[in-house]
């Protein structure tokens, strides 16, 4: 069964290797250089000053950097689950939010963040996806925090790039805080979080952090030291640490180029087909297809042709599919995804297959290969 769902991944074998050795503990020399190393890569893969590794998923990194960095009033912006997450957590602390709120497909327009910002100056974070991957939209952030920026330069920049770290290049410029998750680009087992962070994070979090598990001021004080408050997630570090080398031998420029070309191929050629990209602002984490057949598609591509993509959520559960675009994806395994697509509408009624996609596809990523 090929896995094309945006999250979880599929380890590499390489990877699952690298994590089977007999666990090592994670109060010893031996782990404290693998921990070294590992935040020396991520350092250089988030640019960011700093960087922390939390045992949770992407949402508890989300929950420490609200928890610890809003003081007084956060600005949420939601354009589906995971911008809505944002609003949840803040509720649930008792923390005063604003919400923008946007349809899936639409991305958050950098004129409402400024007036809500200059209307509200007790705002004191910005919470926002860089990929919302509930409808693969991708925001324009860095456009966005350099406008905040420009208005108060104290205002935090929370980005969840869960999605986007790994998939792109991401200016960091005007960003205060950077997330990400192991399950995503770096095809590990979910449970690993990490987080980037800039100097004025780092000022704020160290004069007034809050919390027990997510403290990130203890945090901090510990990762600097190569180690963590609490026990950390060895084997899943262990496997990031091999996941990272296999990037860095790659060329960081080069993935993020793959993983491009990628995304525009598999999209033209869907398009090809005659269907539809939902959002107007694609990510190139994942290609999402709106079609009033999403649930019918999705039941024969997995059937039939092993292949499990991902549905929409709430309202559009059986009206998107997605397909995973983070990663290492060989280009034979994505044009057999297209296949399985098309020959799905085949066998739906709804279009005749004649190999279009494949030829597209392997058309369009070859030649941006070149």
């Amino acid at each position: 069964m090929l896995l094309f769902t945006p999250g979880p991944t599929p380890t590499p074998e390489a990877i699952r290797v690298a994590m089977s050795v007999p666990t090592i503990h994670h109060r010893t020399p031996e782990f404290e250089e693998i921990f070294k190393a590992v935040r020396e890569k991520l350092i250089r893969i988030m640019n960011m000053p700093e960087v922390l590794m939390l045992a949770s998923s992407g949402t508890g990194a989300m929950e420490a950097a609200v928890t610890n960095l809003c003081k007084s009033h956060a600005l949420t912006i939601n354009a589906g689950k995971f911008g809505e997450r944002f609003g949840k957590i803040c509720k649930s602390f008792g923390i005063v939010y604003t919400e923008l709120k946007y349809s899936w497909d639409t991305p958050a327009a950098v004129s409402d963040i400024v007036d809500v910002i200059k209307t509200n100056p007790s705002i004191d974070v910005l919470c926002i996806q860089i990929c919302e991957s509930a409808g693969g939209l991708r925001h324009n952030v860095e456009e966005i925090a350099k406008a905040v920026k420009d208005i108060n330069k104290d205002i935090m920049i929370i980005a969840d790039g869960i999605t986007a770290v790994g998939v792109e290049k991401i200016d960091t410029a005007h960003i205060d805080v950077l997330i990400t998750g192991s399950q995503k680009a770096f095809m590990l087992p979910p449970g690993l979080a990490m987080i980037g962070l800039s100097e004025s994070a780092v000022l704020r979090i160290e004069n007034s952090s809050k919390g027990f598990y997510f403290n990130l001021a203890s945090e901090l004080k510990n990762q600097r030291k190569n180690t963590t408050a609490y026990t950390a997630a060895t084997t899943l570090i262990i496997g990031l640490k091999a996941m990272l080398e296999v990037i860095d031998n790659i060329g960081f420029d080069k993935f993020y180029d793959d993983a491009k070309n990628r995304a525009k191929a598999a999209n033209t050629a869907l398009e090809a087909i005659g269907l539809k990209i939902y959002p107007k602002t694609p990510s190139y984490a994942m290609s999402t297809v709106y079609n009033e057949h999403s649930k019918e598609i999705r039941a024969i591509a997995k059937k039939k042709y092993d292949v499990n993509i991902a549905g929409g959520q709430d309202e559009l559960k059986d009206k998107l599919f997605r397909i995973n675009n983070m990663g290492l994806i060989a280009p034979y395994e994505m044009a057999w995804v297209l296949n399985a697509v098309e020959l799905s509408l085949d066998e739906l009624g709804i279009r005749d297959y004649d190999g279009t996609a494949n030829r597209v596809f392997v058309s369009k990523i070859f030649k941006g290969m070149q």
